[in-house]
């Protein structure tokens, strides 16, 4: 894996407009990813801590940041 390759949980790289999705208390966040934040400067800038961070807007139409371990990439809804 190089510094621009960010994995899912199950070691698929991630890439801009992949659809992923993520359990959370008792639901699921998903939705195609907008953004990969890696540096801490766009992280400041965007309220989000410890990259790196997937971040994408969910099916109720907030943009919500993921830890990409905890994220799965599902490819039949993949643009």
């Amino acid at each position: 894996m190089s510094d621009n390759e960010i994995e899912d949980k199950h070691g698929n790289i991630i890439h801009q407009g992949d659809y992923v999705a993520t359990r959370i208390r008792g639901g699921t966040h998903e939705g195609n990813v907008e953004e990969i934040i890696t540096d801490q400067q766009r992280a400041d800038e965007l309220n989000v801590r410890n990259p790196p961070k997937v971040r994408f807007e969910n099916k109720n139409g907030k943009m919500v940041a993921h830890n990409p371990g905890t994220l799965e990439i599902d490819n039949d809804k993949t643009e």
